[in-house]
């Protein structure tokens, strides 16, 4: 693309209805996580800032901007579980966002099941096809480039359990568009699902 280039730096505003930032880098997966206090009530949150990092051991992450109940929870207990934020389940994960008061249970809230993992304490979402059991291996609060120090606080977990429907796995292979899994998209209430439709496949090439 060679059109006319919208220019600006962050620092002195975007000039713009909404923050393009967010939309640019995405879609977005759901960092849809559920967590204890340390007297043991549950909260369950999504987080737009949210991916996976490295694979041996499995590490997860998510950003919270304010230190909200879930980063709490998380540095108290040392764990969490992550659950995939599908279509049919998107409703429920939207009501999960609600600001509700310290304590209260958004599992009951948004009408969702709450199991307990197998290897940590903190509840899986039953309706969710795919959860990751994880605990904390590192949070790290954030800071600008001149070092200094931001209200977001990074959560970084190994995966410890991994839950998997098997309807999403064929011959062995997990079907990513069959999960429906739901994506975070520009303005203030965009989302996108995946469509098998938009597959394409790239093999990685010999550097030879």
């Amino acid at each position: 693309m060679t059109g006319k280039r919208y220019y600006y730096e962050p620092q002195q505003g975007h000039g713009l209805p909404h923050d393009p930032l967010n939309a640019i880098v995405g879609p977005r997966p759901i960092g849809w996580i559920a967590s204890l206090d340390a007297e043991g009530r549950r909260n369950l949150a999504p987080y737009s800032f949210f991916n996976c990092f490295n694979y041996r051991p499995p590490i997860i992450g998510f950003s919270s901007t304010g230190w909200k109940d879930s980063v709490s929870n998380i540095i108290a207990t040392k764990e969490f579980v992550w659950n995939l934020a599908t279509r049919d389940l998107a409703v429920q994960m939207n009501e999960t966002s609600a600001s509700l008061p310290h304590g209260e249970d958004e599992f009951a809230r948004a009408g969702l099941t709450p199991v307990p993992g197998k290897r940590v304490s903190a509840p899986r979402v039953a309706e969710s096809p795919v959860n990751f059991e994880c605990r904390l291996s590192q949070y790290i609060q954030l800071t600008g480039a001149d070092g200094t120090l931001i209200d977001s606080w990074l959560i970084l977990g190994e995966v410890v359990a991994v839950h998997i429907d098997e309807t999403l796995l064929e011959n062995g292979i997990y079907q990513t568009a069959k999960a429906q899994p739901v994506l975070r998209a520009g303005g203030p209430s965009a989302y996108y699902a995946i469509d098998e439709s938009q597959r394409f496949d790239l093999v990685r090439p010999d550097a030879r």
